[in-house]
């Protein structure tokens, strides 16, 4: 599938607990960065990566998310799926489900920002014919979900907190590409995490990892916040 016919699922409906210190009024994918939304410079790099159409998952304040870009639409059709309740990443995505009109479909984690090459992305997983793809990193540290390890055809072999031997560790940056089919996978449940309880059901069901030399940041605290700030002072970088 050509990119500019895939569309882009991005989840902004967390409520940003530990951000309230800096920005306690707002939803956290809304946080100022330098005088934009942080949620504009992920859709930017969207745009430049030539998609066209995108669903805001939305929750927490969503009403703020769901008015910004019906008013500034920046070359994007938009559609908006609004949960009342948590919903979790996985449930987000799950009740979206008749939003999202191509198969497959990216999805993005709305508090990070990686510069993944996208297409790329859709070419590997049509290559590996895989259900699900996740774009990794190298890493030294174990995150909030331990290490992720591959084997030499890319395809995950579970989530570890030690990596196997011979194997480098890699972590979730917040970027996925799913076929439809995925959705047959999910929990019963409406509300769940993709990290804890959809992704290790994946293992040997066709998922797959695709590597990305580029950096990965979020906004996590208001540290990586003050991080992020000073990073995108002079616009997005390379």
């Amino acid at each position: 599938m050509s990119i500019d016919r895939t569309d882009a699922v991005i989840l902004c409906g967390g409520l940003g607990t530990r951000l309230k210190s800096v920005a306690p009024d707002v939803p956290k994918v809304m946080v100022d960065v330098n005088g934009r939304p942080f949620l504009d410079i992920q859709l930017g790099h969207l745009k430049r990566q030539g998609i066209t159409r995108v669903v805001l998952c939305t929750g927490y304040k969503g009403d703020m998310i769901e008015d910004y870009y019906r008013k500034n639409p920046q070359g994007f059709t938009f559609e908006f799926s609004r949960e009342t309740q948590p919903l979790g990443t996985g449930g987000a995505i799950k009740n979206a489900r008749y939003l999202i009109e191509s198969d497959p479909f990216l999805a993005f984690n709305g508090d990070c920002f990686c510069a993944v090459d996208l297409k790329g992305l859709l070419d590997f997983h049509a290559a590996k014919m895989a259900r699900a793809s996740l774009v990794v990193a190298e890493t030294k540290e174990a995150g909030g979900f331990g290490k992720i390890n591959l084997d030499d055809s890319r395809r995950i072999l579970g989530f570890l907190e030690k990596a196997a031997e011979g194997h480098v560790p890699f972590a979730n940056v917040g970027v996925y590409c799913f076929d439809e089919g995925a959705f047959t996978l999910m929990p019963d449940e409406e509300r769940f995490s993709l990290e804890y309880d959809f992704f290790p059901n994946l293992v040997d069901k066709g998922f797959y990892g695709f590597p990305t030399p580029e950096k990965f940041y979020d906004i996590g605290t208001p540290e990586r916040y003050e991080l992020i700030k000073k990073v995108f002072a002079k616009g997005t970088p390379p």
